[in-house]
């Protein structure tokens, strides 16, 4: 009875069937006038138990308006295929990194490591952090240096602030 008397208030109603999902969920439209302009509303019926998960991308672009047309039953056909193919290749790549995991042969990236620093020392022999044999000296030398030093040095414990000088006219 209930169906009936749906199909009867379907008659005098507005909407317009667009399009159904793969899923069975129904997708509607209806133009309504709100302050004299007249205005699209979009909504879903679904199949079932309401589970807005179930809904393809391409059918909440067209539900939130960035679509003007819905989707044509071809272009789900399409998306799907897409989407298997997509499916596929992750599972070919998933299967190849195992294979490499329980071989022990993993291929070095250069993107995202860490930077080789041998390039680094061969540009700049000069730059090293160990002292050379030239430079260790006593005390003095380095408590000299550091008084005439204008710009503080070290941090923490070792802080040492640089002398000030008044700026030049």
């Amino acid at each position: 009875m209930s169906k009936l008397f749906s199909k009867f208030l379907g008659f005098f109603s507005s909407r317009t069937l667009v399009g159904v999902d793969k899923v069975g969920n129904r997708y509607f439209t209806r133009v309504e006038e709100i302050d004299g302009i007249m205005k699209v509303k979009r909504w879903v019926i679904f199949k079932g138990e309401e589970d807005p998960t179930s809904i393809p991308v391409e059918w909440i672009c067209w539900l939130n308006g960035q679509r003007t047309k819905a989707p044509t039953p071809e272009e789900m056909i399409e998306l799907d295929a897409r989407r298997e193919l997509v499916k596929q290749n992750i599972a070919i790549l998933k299967k190849k990194e195992e294979e490499e995991r329980k071989s022990g042969v993993r291929k070095s990236k250069s993107i995202g490591g860490s930077p080789d620093l041998r390039s680094f020392i061969q540009q700049f022999p000069d730059a090293s952090f160990a002292p050379k044999k030239d430079e260790v000296s006593d005390g003095k030398d380095v408590a000299k240096k550091e008084e005439r030093s204008t710009e503080p040095t070290g941090s923490g414990k070792t802080f040492k602030p640089g002398a000030w000088q008044p700026p030049s006219p």
